[in-house]
């Protein structure tokens, strides 16, 4: 191993340098360790997937339901279709939180 170190460097400067040295190393390792690590990367990849779906699955339940209130209270959306309509939807979004939930498993 060769050294591009200043042999005119003191003890004190060398044990300073070594200090700095092995705590540059130490933490090169910790990243490297972090990144070998697959399986927890993994997890929190699927972790944070889960809340992303979760919260978009409850922002469309909470888009269906005042929209579902606004047809009820709307005499010009009263009737049949209308209701059907927002029936279907409400039942899209209820899937796409069941299949959301057992996807994560």
């Amino acid at each position: 191993m060769t050294s591009t170190a200043n042999p005119a460097l003191s003890a004190d400067e060398l044990r300073a340098e070594i200090v700095r040295t092995r705590a540059a190393l130490g933490a090169t390792v910790e990243a490297l360790a972090a990144k070998a690590d697959v399986k927890a990367r993994m997890k929190d990849a699927t972790g944070e997937l889960a809340d992303r779906t979760k919260a978009r699955a409850l922002a469309a339940a909470d888009i269906t339901k005042a929209r579902a209130v606004a047809a009820v209270r709307d005499p010009r959306l009263r009737g049949p279709v209308p209701l059907a309509v927002l029936g279907v939807a409400a039942a899209g979004v209820a899937a796409l939180i069941v299949f959301g939930l057992r996807a994560r498993r």
